[in-house]
């Protein structure tokens, strides 16, 4: 399939190259109020396996989690905070955005798609995933693409470039879907799981995690094609320059020194909590080019 791209493009060797915030430079913006609160805010979801999710004990753990608790550690650094405090915010796909914009959190970590109508509403980091569109159903289903829905129910998580996938090729394929909208994964699934729904449409990894961590999870299979290009990223409020730098330089850092494979294999290639269910999912051809030349770019 061939995706649109936007123009933007930010290469991780100029990145490297961009100096910091300067000793004398006044803080503004973002890291201004982190420091004056002592206190960094991040946005996490309590079910985007392996992302951001709550564990055993309701911690938020995950590879966009660990990744922004790198970034909170240079966020330390920069605004000279050691002893910085760290609160995290539970979101929804529907409250992520008011809540960038409103600042009533600082950086949100979860499983967000970088595009470009969302970036006219906050900024994005260079991307951290690559992930697709497709559908999760039971196997007895018999179900194995987009068109064997057709006149079916399918459950998709509110506010989300999924659901407005689905719902333009229901359009222009005439499949006649019934639609039931959900607040998150966790009720998108229960929705699939007690037959509500035939079918539950969202990025192939997210499903992946949820599937894996059913209490039946040889009942279910991820399928069909990949239906749209889901670059993750992590989300901010717009045009805060100094806080995109400090977010930016920290994850090309991890990319270029070859950490970021390292927090990768961790909840990709390992047994994650709370089942010590190992997703095995290797690196993509997609994102291993993302993680060689970082780019900010998002999908159209």
């Amino acid at each position: 399939m061939n995706y649109k791209k936007i123009s933007l493009a930010l290469m991780g060797v100029s990145l490297l190259s961009m100096p910091l915030m300067s000793a004398a430079q006044e803080l503004t913006g973002i890291l201004k109020k982190i420091k004056e609160k002592n206190t960094i805010v991040i946005g996490n979801r309590e079910s985007s396996i392996p992302f951001s999710y709550l564990d055993a004990h309701q911690k938020p753990v995950g590879y966009s989690i660990d990744l922004c608790l790198k970034i909170v550690d240079a966020i330390k650094t920069e605004i000279k905070a050691p002893n910085l405090k760290v609160e995290f915010n539970s979101v929804t796909s529907q409250t992520r955005i008011p809540l960038v914009k409103t600042g009533a959190i600082d950086l949100e970590c979860g499983s967000t798609t970088n595009n470009v109508e969302r970036q006219k509403l906050a900024s994005f980091s260079v991307n951290t995933f690559i992930a697709s569109t497709k559908l999760l159903v039971k196997k007895a289903s018999g179900i194995k693409g987009l068109e064997d829905l057709k006149g079916k129910t399918i459950v998709l998580p509110q506010g989300t470039t999924n659901e407005r996938v689905i719902r333009r090729l229901n359009e222009e394929k005439k499949l006649g879907m019934k639609f039931i909208n959900a607040a998150d994964m966790a009720q998108s699934f229960l929705n699939l799981e007690t037959g509500r729904a035939d079918a539950f449409s969202t990025d192939d990894v997210l499903l992946a995690g949820l599937a894996a961590n059913a209490k039946n999870s040889a009942d279910y299979a991820v399928v069909g094609n990949p239906l749209s290009y889901e670059p993750y990223s992590i989300m901010f409020a717009k045009d805060d320059a100094p806080l995109k730098k400090v977010v930016d330089h920290t994850l090309v850092s991890l990319m270029k020194s070859g950490e970021v494979k390292t927090i990768y294999k961790k909840w990709f290639l390992s047994p994650i909590p709370p089942k010590n269910i190992n997703l095995n999912l290797p690196v993509s051809p997609a994102l291993e080019k993302q993680f060689n030349a970082p780019t900010d770019k998002g999908s159209e």
